[in-house]
Parts: C-alpha cells; sequence; structure tokens
C-alpha cells in the first residue's frame, strides 16, 4: 500500500510541476560584425551554413594548425551528431575554406 501511495503522489508532482511549466523565451544579442577571418566574399557560405547555429566567433576560437581533416571532420559532426542543415556542396567548401583560414 505505501508504495502504490508513494507512486501515486510522485506521478502527482509530476503533473503539477507540468502544468506550472512556462515557455522560455530569450532575445538574440545584436549581430556583430564577422571576425576578420571570416569577412569576405569567400567566406560568404561559412557565413551563410554555419550562423543558423552558433556564431562566427565561436569557429575563430577553435585550434589553429590541425589541418584539413580536423576541419572536414568538424563539419561532417555538425551535419551528422547536431543535424545542421548544410548540404554537401557546401559542407565541403565550408570545410575547405575553414582549413585554409585556420588550417
Amino acid at each position: 500500500m505505501n508504495r502504490s501511495f508513494a507512486t501515486l503522489a510522485v506521478a502527482a508532482s509530476l503533473v503539477g510541476v507540468a502544468c506550472g511549466a512556462r515557455p522560455v523565451t530569450y532575445a538574440l544579442g545584436a549581430e556583430t560584425t564577422p571576425p576578420a577571418e571570416l569577412a569576405g566574399a569567400d567566406a560568404e557560405v561559412v557565413r551563410n551554413n554555419c550562423t543558423a547555429c552558433h556564431s562566427l566567433d565561436y569557429i575563430v576560437t577553435q585550434p589553429r594548425g590541425k589541418g584539413d581533416q580536423f576541419w572536414r571532420d568538424a563539419v561532417n559532426k555538425m551535419i551528422t551528431v547536431y543535424k545542421a542543415p548544410v548540404e554537401q556542396p557546401d559542407a565541403n567548401k565550408v570545410a575547405e575554406i575553414l582549413a585554409k583560414k585556420f588550417g
């Protein structure tokens, strides 16, 4: 009998919490100027494909000198793990640009 009461009490408290839940809203900060490394027409594809999920500042904080494979793997991870909406031709171009700029 005590187990049934405990289960009922937990269920009731969860329903109470769910009924009191409110959606979370937040305001995005103002758009900033792209970092110098990602300025210019060559990096337009990076801006168009990456900023849907994170700022360009995130990209420029990644380790330098890791090479082409690091950037191919990073872009692939964004697509396969985090479900970034990037088409394969753009993914190849993004990885190429990032490898060239950050090596």
